[in-house]
């Protein structure tokens, strides 16, 4: 028998632009959505400038404009405020442990201030900003959910290696200092279900020794816009139209840039660009800087990515580890056909919409994109599959199956 009862999700951050409260919206189903910053466009937090501004510049989703949300929007921008005017790192560990931290105090004091634990909804909270919430839901009787981001620890072990291989880049990147984990193990104990985004991600928590039992694998879910046509591809890339080859996100080891400027310098003589979106991570090599078919444009809003996206015509990400990859549905909707590792979310389906790489090696990159340079064919037809695979995300079928674990 169904179970009709209310969901209240608790999160730091507009993750995935409020999905999944906002696919429980429209089955009637959301109690609740508790987050740190609620901006709408008349609020005054939406005018405010600079680099504070556009963090809560999409705190904001028009389909829950009428919905219950609880956000502490000045407690937010004053900590952010302090976060600068202290000259810290706003992601550096320190800061992202107090910010955790700091959530979970204004969260739990919101839900209990608010009553909403009082019908015992069920409860989601995002990792490692969940522990204080998972524990006031349990001590009101509630059903906990824990929306695992990544494989964790697991992880974490993963691209320590990947750093350590491609310390001539300069990395930016450190563990996690050991309370995280333990934190991180206590939200574990205290969820009823887990939810992770992969299989890669579900195994990393098994290795990691969290109860299978608790562990569901429900991917991200992604709300398609109607696909603009795809401009026809060439009979051939030549130096004039060369096949160009999009990479965004964090530039960052983890994601796999080393690999992909390896697989750069591989590809040299060949008519093939790189087109670079997203923070920089690394100190980039003097002969990438010097390639012109090496170009990086630093980070974008939302909406300039989409242009990045119409220009390209194949994405890759070969990340070494990714609790999903949320850009492979967003380029999947542009039409792009994937290289992507089979280190992340299960999107690709290998020789149908894009090739999956057996590793995340420079040669392994350079090899799928030689497939594309030698049949440029493949790209219409991968196309065509990747702008009808998106329909496997659409909001209502993930919320059905994320519905699903306690009904």
């Amino acid at each position: 028998m169904s179970d009709p009862r209310p969901w209240v999700f608790c999160q730091l951050g507009a993750r995935e632009h409020y999905i999944l409260p906002r696919a429980f919206e429209r089955r009637g189903r959301l109690a609740a959505l508790v987050t740190e910053a609620w901006v709408p466009p008349h609020a005054i937090a939406a005018r405010i400038p600079g680099s504070l501004g556009r963090r809560f510049a999409d705190r904001f989703a028009p389909d829950l404009a009428a919905s219950r949300v609880e956000a502490f929007t000045g407690a937010a921008i004053a900590f952010e405020l302090g976060v600068r005017l202290r000259r810290e790192a706003p992601a550096a560990w320190p800061t992202i442990l107090r910010r955790n931290a700091w959530f979970e105090r204004h969260a739990v004091a919101r839900l209990q201030r608010a009553r909403l634990l009082d019908e015992r909804p069920v409860v989601f909270a995002y990792s490692y900003a969940a522990l204080g919430i998972l524990q006031a839901a349990k001590a009101a009787g509630c059903t906990t959910v824990l929306g695992q981001i990544d494989p964790a620890i697991s992880e974490e072990d993963v691209v320590a290696g990947a750093v350590t291989r491609h310390a001539a880049l300069q990395p930016d990147w450190h563990r996690a200092p050991p309370q995280y984990w333990v934190r991180w193990r206590e939200e574990c104990a205290l969820a009823d279900h887990i939810v992770v985004n992969s299989p890669w991600a579900r195994d990393g928590l098994v290795k990691a020794g969290i109860d299978s039992t608790k562990l569901a694998v429900v991917p991200l879910a992604y709300e398609a816009r109607p696909m603009l046509a795809r401009r026809p591809m060439p009979d051939r890339f030549s130096a004039a139209r060369p096949l160009r080859v999009l990479f965004l996100g964090s530039l960052g080891i983890r994601k796999g840039i080393a690999e992909v400027l390896e697989a750069a310098s591989l590809l040299a003589d060949a008519p093939v660009e790189f087109h670079l979106v997203g923070q920089s991570g690394i100190v980039f090599p003097a002969d990438i800087v010097a390639n012109p078919k090496v170009r990086r444009h630093g980070s974008v809003s939302r909406g300039a990515a989409a242009g990045h996206y119409a220009a390209a015509d194949v994405f890759v990400l070969p990340s070494h580890s990714d609790g999903f990859g949320l850009t492979q549905i967003e380029a999947q909707a542009h039409g792009l056909p994937l290289i992507a590792s089979r280190h992340c979310g299960a999107v690709v389906r290998d020789g149908v919409d894009g090739f999956l790489l057996d590793g995340v090696t420079a040669s392994d990159i350079a090899a799928a994109v030689t497939r594309y340079l030698a049949d440029p064919s493949l790209l219409a037809i991968q196309s065509a599959e990747a702008a009808a695979s998106v329909a496997r995300f659409d909001p209502a079928v993930i919320g059905d199956r994320l519905a699903a674990l306690v009904d």
